[in-house]
């Protein structure tokens, strides 16, 4: 092989990797003398910016797995050594129910434990709502969730949240990914996972997350009485992912009659492969909500929500009045129903009163705040 720089990657990684899989595959293209598949995997790293990391699973350094999870964590524990040098930093580890997530995760935290900072390891797969939430409450330096959020199921994630409960920004995301190319020789210690079992600085917050997250979630029912009384009957599918209890839950919680709520059976359960849909995305529309329409249509239900495999998005959809199929809302048109429903419903409590949309969306609860003289800001997605 004539390109010493390729070759001199190919030898990086082959130092570097524990992984007897993609160690495997690298040295096979190396054999093979693949040079462009080794250039594809080897010469581009993936890129972490304010969404973190979001890749194919695989070998190389431009994908996900073993090693460049360590790597990426490597980076991001010394920066946090340096935005705090004392003994209380914590970092709360989610992952959903993709393949490797969890042992990413475990990989996440193993590197964290050998430089001695706490961590809240969820015990099972989570939303990643419960993680934003669970920084703030457990005060938390940050939050890592093992996510491709709605990718198809060759991809994986890496997401980080800061102190406040958001996702990343810049400058936070530069200085990580600065500190990442810092510290991209893998520790010893980094690949063994036994710390995870024998720490003392390691605890599970799954279930107490789960019930403050619920408790405080039952605060801003104020119609629990008249939703005793709901006979509409809602379909719900989680496509795959990790909703389902959690959105049970919080149903209960605003005291809706647990009957009222319909599971599509053939998507209530994670499973990796995505089986019954092209794209687990709902906000797609039509095709990955065609077995929730169908069982709407089956148990006559007016209503169908959708979370993606993570559940941090929502889709709506709901029957037309005459009857002629469903309409699918944007989430545009989301966010100025919610919106609505906050100003109308909220404003009575303490202020202020802020609406906040994001840099990528419709202007239109501006135009409600202006004329409803509430704040208003526009802020970046996260």
């Amino acid at each position: 092989m004539n390109d010493k720089k390729l070759v001199e990657l190919y030898e990086k990684w082959m130092k570097w990797d524990r992984n007897t899989l993609t160690r495997n595959e690298i040295q096979r293209l190396f054999n093979d003398k693949d040079e462009e598949k080794l250039k594809k995997l080897l010469s581009n790293r993936m890129v972490f910016g304010t969404a973190g990391l979001r890749a194919a699973m695989g070998p190389g350094f431009s994908q996900l797995n073993d090693l460049t999870i360590i790597q990426t964590t490597q980076g991001l524990c010394q920066y946090l050594i340096k935005q705090d040098d004392s003994s209380q930093k914590s970092v709360v580890i989610g992952y959903d129910a993709r393949h490797n997530s969890e042992r990413f995760a475990s990989l996440t935290a193993t590197v964290l434990l050998n430089a001695n900072i706490r961590v809240y390891l969820m015990s099972r797969h989570c939303p990643t709502p419960l993680i934003a939430y669970s920084v703030t409450r457990l005060r938390a330096m940050c939050g890592i969730m093992i996510t491709a959020s709605h990718n198809p199921k060759e991809d994986n994630g890496y997401k980080v949240y800061w102190e406040n409960g958001a996702q990343i920004c810049t400058p936070v995301d530069e200085g990580i990914a600065e500190s990442i190319e810092n510290n991209l020789i893998p520790l010893e210690t980094s690949w063994d996972t036994k710390i995870i079992k024998n720490s003392s600085l390691i605890s599970d917050p799954y279930e107490k997350m789960l019930d403050n997250y619920l408790k405080d979630l039952n605060k801003l029912s104020k119609f629990k009485e008249f939703n005793k009384t709901n006979q509409l009957l809602f379909v719900y599918t989680p496509v795959h992912g990790v909703g389902y209890e959690m959105f049970l839950k919080a149903f209960i919680e605003f005291e809706f009659p647990a009957s009222t709520l319909i599971p599509v059976l053939e998507q209530i359960e994670p499973d990796p492969e995505f089986p019954t849909v092209r794209f687990p995305n709902p906000e797609e529309g039509a095709n990955t909500l065609d077995l929730a329409i169908q069982t709407a249509n089956k148990r006559g239900a007016l209503i169908i929500l959708a979370n993606d495999p993570d559940a941090d998005r929502l889709a709506v959809a709901e029957r037309r009045v005459d009857q002629s199929g469903w309409r699918v809302f944007t989430g545009n048109e989301l966010g100025a129903l919610i919106g609505w429903w906050c100003f109308t419903n909220y404003t009575d409590d303490k202020g202020p009163h802020w609406f906040v949309y994001s840099t990528v969306s419709s202007r239109i609860l501006r135009s409600i705040a202006e004329d409803e003289g509430l704040k208003c800001e526009e802020t970046l997605t996260g």
